[in-house]
């Protein structure tokens, strides 16, 4: 059943954690980056540039589409990766509500620290 809580990350065949690992690696948010300026692209077009095989592309292409942030179609004999922006969102909507979560024990803090003695 999905989280639904404000400030979570949904999960539907992925967890909150897929989604930051899927992120943390380098090449992938290199082609996360790609997709973002660049529209449906095909793994080809995708690993121009990057010194490693296509089934390496398709690899790392693989780990975003399990973490829901990419999805694929088929045309023709191809295969299109497009990026699926609402999981991003998502990963944000987690991360503020962990940094709103910080700024509260913060205040506490604070205020604690400053109560006189």
């Amino acid at each position: 059943m999905p989280n639904s809580e404000p400030g979570r990350l949904q999960s539907g065949t992925s967890s909150p954690a897929d989604v930051f690992a899927a992120l943390g690696d380098t090449t992938r948010l290199i082609l996360v980056e790609r997709l973002c300026h660049g529209g449906d692209q095909s793994v080809s077009q995708l690993g121009a540039g990057v010194p490693m095989s296509r089934q390496a592309v398709r690899k790392h292409l693989s780990v975003l589409e399990h973490a829901g942030l990419v999805g694929s179609t088929q045309r023709g004999r191809e295969q299109l990766f497009s990026l699926r922006r609402e999981r991003i969102e998502q990963a944000r909507s987690c991360l503020d509500g962990i940094a709103q979560q910080w700024d509260s024990m913060l205040l506490r803090l604070k205020d604690h620290l400053e109560k006189e003695p």
